[in-house]
């Protein structure tokens, strides 16, 4: 499968929120769903998170297909002191087919040669054994455990290096 990230735009509006809608229920076993509000309101938060990525406080990315259909999103929020935390989201027709680890290894390239950033951390929860797998083959390391949204939970940290 050949995907490409492509960096967050105004035009993305419409099929971001098919793609959510389409993934609502998939997503909801692994992670808080969204709530009804995020879906009416999806048009001004599309907006706000464009508004917040021009300030460079975070890049948010789409992962597509070769005729550009939607798979998954790729982001990277709280950019401070050279570093930033990665969350993504893949959808179910790309699950399982490598696209989240071609994803991860991608934005970390991104997130070093053109964001200039030294370091990316990422959470989980421990039951995510698909995401918690993703980071590891992608160079993540386990730093910490916590607690995400009353679930048991690892941080995960790496150094970027801008020649990888």
């Amino acid at each position: 499968m050949t995907t490409r990230l492509e960096r967050l735009r105004a035009d993305h509006a419409t099929a971001l929120l098919a793609f959510e809608r389409e993934n609502r229920e998939y997503f909801a076993r692994s992670v808080p769903d969204r709530g009804d509000d995020y879906f009416a309101a999806f048009a001004d938060r599309h907006r706000a998170l464009l508004a917040e990525q021009a300030t460079g406080a975070c890049h948010f990315h789409l992962l597509v297909d070769e005729r550009g259909g939607l798979l998954g999103r790729v982001n990277l929020v709280d950019v401070a002191a050279g570093a930033a935390e990665l969350g993504y989201r893949i959808g179910e027709r790309a699950a399982g087919r490598g696209a989240a680890t071609a994803a991860v290894h991608e934005v970390c390239r991104l997130a070093a040669a053109e964001y200039g950033l030294a370091a990316l951390t990422a959470v989980t929860t421990l039951d995510n054994a698909a995401s918690r797998a993703v980071l590891r083959r992608t160079g993540f390391a386990a730093v910490g455990e916590l607690d995400l949204d009353g679930r048991p939970g690892l941080r995960y940290r790496r150094e970027l290096d801008a020649a990888r």
